[in-house]
C-alpha cells in the first residue's frame, strides 16, 4: 500500500499498474503527485503549473480546442 507523502492517508492505487511520469492524487487532502519510480514506488509533489500544463495537452490531443 502507498502513503500519501502530505498526509499519510492509504492511497488506493494497484502498485503493479503504476507507470512513471503518472499523476497520482490523494482523496483526502487532494494534492497530486507524480510517479517517478515504480519499484520501489516513489512520489514527487506536482507543482500546480506543470499540472496545468498536462491537462492542457492531453485537452488538445482530444482534438477539444475552446
Amino acid at each position: 500500500m502507498v502513503a500519501c507523502p502530505e498526509c499519510e492517508t492509504d492511497l488506493d492505487i494497484e502498485e503493479d499498474e503504476l507507470d512513471e511520469g503518472e499523476i497520482v492524487s490523494c482523496p483526502e487532502c487532494g494534492s497530486d503527485f507524480e510517479v517517478i519510480t515504480t519499484n520501489p514506488i516513489e512520489l514527487k509533489p506536482v507543482e500546480e503549473e506543470e499540472f496545468e500544463e498536462e491537462e492542457e495537452e492531453e485537452e488538445a490531443e482530444d482534438g477539444d480546442y475552446s
